[in-house]
């Protein structure tokens, strides 16, 4: 009876525990859930609010509260760009949304965000933003796969691997467009859903490329898998 009384109240409660002197203060499930939905400020949600708005997925009043309205358009938006549906605005929905949270943090360093902010500059600097991001969410892809380098570096100066590092424009000063674009795929937004390569079909030579799985075209730039 004791044992199943106790598993009761440890589904009741999560288990965060304060203790002052001898009285002890327990966290809700749902309290957990509110406290991480507040991580988003109001101006923050506002914000989220007011594109998810021009965008269509949002009929509600622009007014930084978290409602049920919100918490839709946030899922409705999720699903329509390969996100994790759970109506809470995190790291990931803020980058695809084009934010960056002011509680998000990345531990990449500077230089390799440089670089990386170089080779979208390089690639991609009269593409659209979207297809910005899109060559640094692919850089990124080719990092945690097994079949390239396991860093920013290794990924781009891999031989053959991109244009500008052979024909010298990757040594280009990036503009703040390319450092954002690069920031936002760093935070997690892919709008390639896990491309691996690009190309411009205009200029493209090899027939290889052709072949492989073709998932969305983003400005002059088709990408694949």
């Amino acid at each position: 009876m004791k044992k199943r009384l106790f598993a009761s109240l440890s589904l009741a409660f999560v288990g965060m525990l304060s203790v002052a002197g001898t009285t002890a203060t327990y966290l809700s499930f749902n309290d957990a859930i509110s406290q991480t939905e507040a991580a988003i400020t109001t101006s923050e949600l506002r914000t989220a609010q007011t594109k998810l708005k021009r965008w269509g997925y949002y009929t509600g009043s622009v007014d930084g509260i978290n409602g049920p309205l919100t918490k839709k358009a946030v899922r409705y938006f999720q699903s329509k760009n390969g996100l994790s549906v759970d109506g809470i605005i995190g790291p990931k929905t803020a980058a695809a949304l084009g934010m960056t949270l002011s509680g998000s943090s990345s531990s990449i360093s500077s230089s390799d965000l440089n670089l990386l902010a170089r080779c979208v500059y390089a690639e991609a600097r009269g593409e659209p933003y979207t297809g910005q991001v899109a060559v640094a969410a692919v850089v990124l892809n080719r990092v945690k796969s097994a079949s390239f380098p396991n860093t920013i570096a290794g990924v781009i100066y891999q031989p053959y691997a991109f244009t500008a590092v052979d024909d010298g424009q990757i040594n280009l000063t990036p503009n703040s467009t390319a450092y954002k674009a690069a920031q936002d795929a760093l935070n997690g937004w892919d709008p390639t859903y896990g491309c691996i390569y690009y190309f411009n079909p205009a200029t493209a030579t090899s027939s290889w490329i052709w072949s492989r799985e073709q998932v969305i075209t983003i400005g002059k730039h088709i990408f694949a898998r």
